[in-house]
């Protein structure tokens, strides 16, 4: 019998619908996934769901098995965790860059092996973390660097816990919301609000996809320190003040982008690496942090007329009749 599977779609600006797919069956070198859980991106994906990706980047903001196009009707998604039910590896817990839907095939090599020291609950965090180590990798702080990082946000508090690692480095999470100082302190660090963020800082991870947060950034520098700009803006225009200490201070403004592996690393380290590694990283009980909430796979609908929560939203396939083994 020919597999069947649900998949939810983003019809329009704020609404979506859970439709019905037919599936190929594997091939020698392809899986059939059944989907134990994926999580909702409350940056990228809210773009997408708002209609706010630019024409100008409908390429580029493709995820990797995307149907449709933007601004729709479009299948997005790309953290995904689900049992390999055939081909090789079967049995076998993955990750895999993939939408939101019950079961799909892919190609072997697309998909990573979870850990068994990491719950495949919160594997889903895999992208956000590989997007972590991505930034790690471009900026390079040392031992001892006072860090800031703007915008308590998945990608922000992922970076953030990973400089906690770093010996003797001083680390502020910094967000307009107080709410996120109780997550700061699960992460390990420590937690400010913009205006008493601590300055002379040698690097600022900026996530906040705000204008405000990239001014605060800047402001915050200490002299030849640099901004790692790692917000996507979408279609909004942002201006950038380098007047004041921006020439005096040499200071630099450059952008992470998870799309390419980090030059330091390029020709050693590929994209499957680099997964496997994120992935290894979650073994790490503070992650936790970043996935507050979690609803049914039949509720994503509902969720995208009302607006994604903060951080990661899990979604669980288990209720779903489709999803049962």
């Amino acid at each position: 019998m020919e597999p069947t599977a649900r998949a939810f779609w983003v019809t329009s600006p704020g609404k979506g619908e859970i439709r019905d797919v037919s599936l190929r069956a594997p091939g020698s070198d392809e899986v059939l996934v059944r989907t134990l859980y994926s999580g909702v991106s409350r940056g990228t994906e809210s773009l997408v769901l708002r209609g706010g990706v630019p024409e100008s980047q409908y390429e580029a903001m493709r995820a990797p098995f995307q149907e449709g196009d933007f601004p729709g009707p479009v299948k997005y998604g790309y953290l995904n965790v689900g049992v390999v039910e055939e081909g090789p590896l079967e049995g076998r817990v993955v990750f895999c860059l993939y939408p939101h839907q019950t079961r799909y095939v892919v190609p072997a090599d697309a998909v990573t092996v979870v850990p068994d020291d990491v719950p495949p609950a919160r594997a889903v965090l895999a992208g956000t973390v590989e997007t972590a180590v991505n930034a790690l990798w471009d900026a390079a702080p040392l031992v001892g660097d006072r860090v800031a990082v703007i915008g308590a946000g998945m990608v922000g508090c992922a970076v953030a816990r990973l400089l906690a690692g770093i010996p003797g480095a001083e680390v502020q999470l910094v967000d307009v919301d107080p709410a996120r100082a109780e997550t700061a302190e699960r992460l390990g660090v420590r937690f400010a609000a913009p205006e008493d963020a601590e300055g002379d800082r040698d690097l600022v991870f900026h996530t906040s996809a705000t204008e405000a947060g990239l001014v605060r950034s800047l402001e915050l520098l200490a002299a030849e320190g640099e901004v790692v700009e790692m917000s996507w803006y979408g279609d909004r225009a942002v201006s950038v003040p380098l007047g004041e200490a921006f020439h005096s201070g040499r200071l630099a403004v450059r952008a992470s982008q998870v799309g390419m592996v980090a030059p330091a690393r390029r020709t050693r380290r590929g994209f499957a690496g680099r997964m496997a590694l994120a992935l290894r990283l979650l073994a790490d009980p503070a992650f936790d942090a970043l996935i507050p909430g979690e609803s049914a796979f039949a509720d994503l609908p509902r969720l995208a007329a009302e607006g994604l929560p903060p951080l990661c939203h899990r979604i669980a396939y288990r209720e779903d009749p489709a999803c049962s083994v």
